[in-house]
């Protein structure tokens, strides 16, 4: 949790979670009690020093006030958020895991503003060099911690570079279950098998490496991106696997997570806790095939941390658009949750009421399905940005 505590003679303000509190301090003796939108209150009992605040937390649900609960709390002052001269770091991976844990120990230590070159596998463990580094599912590099970064913060991920090292990725022949009317599923019995495909570095193209008949000619073009970039959830709930998704980002599986991309995810431990990985040399909308063209990848990104900024989901930013991405078990859901993020960055970084913001999206929203193949089902909303530039320069 984040606590904030401003005092003014005997006085204390400030948040515990984002709650607002109000309390006293006498020596080293410090109460507060803070409050929910739901009016359930935490009242903190302690002492404090330059190092630690040692406490008793009593939570009180307002559903259910005869049954507290009590909790030992400790808290620390935070690290400095510094912005130093940038550094850049060549990091090759030793280890790789598949899940997005807080407990992991960081493979890294960098500070807002550096740049990271790595490397990644693929989803089914699989390197540049065609060796297999560890079990499939998505295994991740990572987890870097990014020094300052903060529980209530904002990480910034800027993607620089995206190569593809190999000159080869695999996929198979097969149709989500999403996408699957009854007709389409008896069509599609028996299939199912692995394709693999030849990419084209030069020329910049993938083709299937043994077509059928009708495929002889079909390429597409390479359009390289990173299924999976998350900020790991914090200790309190189950370590998410790396084929999910959620607010944290994860496996998202958006084919404009490339090169000039910019992700945003909210921080949820102390240094963001960052993995990545999944690299795809191209991807349809909605990973229909429940592969992309999956393979290995060398990826160069820049990180950073804007203090005090919360959001719900995952967000994108591109050179022409700003995206909203609902990750829920259902599509229709997903919806819901694109939309009401767009309403709130709308309101937020445009000053938009909600009538100014439904007048925009009602124009200008693209929706696009950017996942359907894994547990949460993935759809974005888009606006380009020249249809907000206007609006921007008004809001300022």
């Amino acid at each position: 949790m984040r606590l904030q505590l401003e005092q003014d003679g005997s006085k204390l303000t400030g948040e515990l979670n984002g709650n607002k509190l109000e309390g006293t301090v006498s020596g080293a003796t410090v109460h507060f009690i803070a409050r929910n939108e739901q009016k359930d209150t935490f009242e903190v009992q302690g002492t404090v020093n330059q190092e630690m605040l040692t406490a008793t937390l009593v939570a009180i649900d307002a559903s259910n006030r005869s049954h507290p609960y009590t909790f030992t709390l400790t808290a620390r002052p935070a690290p400095l958020l510094e912005h130093r001269p940038p550094r850049r770091h060549d990091f090759t991976p030793t280890v790789f895991y598949r899940q997005f844990s807080a407990l992991n120990k960081p493979v890294l230590t960098v500070s807002p503003g550096d740049t990271i070159h790595t490397t990644t596998v693929d989803a089914g463990g699989t390197d540049e060099h065609n060796i297999r580094r560890v079990a499939g599912g998505n295994p991740q590099t990572g987890p870097f911690y990014i020094q300052g970064a903060m529980p209530g913060d904002l990480l910034v991920v800027h993607i620089d570079k995206l190569r593809l090292n190999r000159e080869w990725a695999a996929s198979d022949d097969s149709l989500v279950d999403r996408s699957l009317n009854p007709d389409l599923a008896v069509k599609m019995k028996g299939v199912g098998k692995e394709i693999r495909w030849h990419l084209d570095l030069r020329n910049g193209t993938a083709s299937p490496e043994k077509p059928s008949e009708h495929l002889s000619r079909f390429t597409i073009p390479l359009k390289p991106m990173l299924g999976c970039i998350a900020a790991a959830p914090n200790i309190s709930q189950a370590a998410p696997n790396t084929g999910d998704s959620g607010f944290f980002g994860g496996n998202m599986d958006f084919n404009e997570v490339g090169e000039g991309a910019t992700v945003y995810l909210r921080i949820s431990n102390p240094g963001a806790l960052l993995y990545f990985g999944d690299a795809h040399a191209a991807q349809g909308d909605g990973e229909l095939n429940g592969n992309a063209l999956e393979t290995s990848m060398d990826v160069e990104l820049t990180v950073d941390v804007i203090p005090n900024k919360s959001i719900g989901g995952p967000r994108i930013e591109t050179a022409d658009a700003i995206i909203t991405m609902g990750l829920e078990g259902s599509l229709d859901d997903a919806f819901k949750e694109a939309t009401n993020d767009m309403a709130v960055w709308l309101a937020e970084d445009y000053k938009l009421t909600p009538s100014e913001a439904a007048q925009v999206m009602g124009v200008a929203a693209e929706y696009r399905v950017s996942e359907a193949a894994d547990r949460n089902a993935g759809l974005v909303l888009k606006i380009k940005k020249k249809y907000l530039q206007p609006i921007a320069s008004s809001a300022k």
